[in-house]
């Protein structure tokens, strides 16, 4: 579909082995954990439904080692929260995409296999470095800047140009420590900024000129910190992308398939999003858009000539 770079949500194994996974603690979701015998490793095993309480389990990745891992199939984030039942809880269902089919079992990667992957693809790299909290980080023997040098490790050991690599957190500490102790990726360096979420937060051209001394290069908001509507019901940025834009700092934002309503009053018709497409382009400036099914991204930006 024309993605320039390819993310990898970085999370850990047991074992302290990186891995491919959008949350630490998505298996009994996202994979056939429940219905395997290491069901029994889950932190919280399946709960059917009852009157007022949905259907429950939770199985992380911290559970498992990366063999046991790997012994799992994807399956896509779909599950029956009114389930009796792990069969009923898992139940197949019409994908939300139907161009899109899984037959059989569904590939889990390691972080490093992902690498291998993407690389043969000839595509960039833009791998998430997810939040873990400092109870599970003490149990695997490891500090914060180790577990945020594992992820650049591995890119190293596979020799792989650091150009081609946008490493991305929501953590501040991690990208503090990327941008002062290597050297070689800090221009590449992604501040995932969820500040927005705070009601109290508000963009400053002091905050992103301090953002932008200490090194940082590129940020990213979601797109509603981005955008806004004005009198007349078009699309301007918003204070938070001009005051970005004066320091220097470069916008990637996301996601392109989250609902067009979080822009305040803004349709939520599907074509509409070639509009909001064009505005961040025009108006934001972004250097790229996060996107979970890139083709309508890929073709603003070849009909554009970007």
């Amino acid at each position: 579909m024309g993605a320039g770079s390819i993310e990898c949500d970085a999370v850990l194994t047991k074992d302290r082995q990186l891995v491919c996974r959008h949350s630490q603690c998505d298996l009994h979701r996202t994979t056939n954990i429940l219905k395997t015998d290491l069901s029994d490793s889950c932190s919280e095993p399946f709960k059917a439904w009852e009157s007022g309480r949905n259907a429950s389990a939770r199985c992380c990745v911290s559970d498992i080692t990366l063999k046991e891992f790997k012994s799992l199939c994807g399956r896509a984030d779909r599950v029956d929260l009114r389930a009796a039942s792990v069969d009923q809880y898992l139940l197949d269902r019409p994908p939300l995409n139907p161009d899109i089919t899984q037959v059989g079992c569904g590939t889990l990667l390691s972080h490093k296999e992902s690498i291998g992957l993407i690389g043969r693809h000839g595509r960039k790299y833009i791998p998430e470095l997810k939040k873990i909290d400092s109870v599970s980080l003490r149990i695997m023997g490891l500090s914060l800047e180790q577990y945020a040098d594992m992820l650049l490790g591995e890119y190293r050991n596979s020799e792989v140009e650091a150009s081609t690599v946008f490493p991305q957190s929501f953590d501040s500490r991690v990208v503090d420590h990327w941008l002062t102790s290597h050297p070689d990726f800090a221009n590449n360096v992604v501040y995932l900024d969820g500040r927005g979420r705070n009601p109290l937060f508000l963009p400053s051209r002091r905050d992103m000129d301090n953002l932008f001394n200490k090194g940082l290069r590129y940020i990213a908001p979601p797109i509603p910190m981005l955008l806004k509507q004005d009198d007349n019901g078009d699309l301007r940025e918003t204070a938070y992308a001009r005051y970005a834009i004066q320091s220097g700092l470069k916008l990637i934002t996301w996601t392109m398939e989250s609902r067009l309503s979080d822009i305040a009053g803004f349709s939520n018709q599907d074509s509409d999003r070639l509009l909001v497409l064009d505005a961040l382009h025009r108006r934001a400036q972004v250097s790229g858009v996060f996107s979970d099914w890139p083709a309508t991204v890929t073709r603003y930006a070849n009909c554009m000539g970007l």
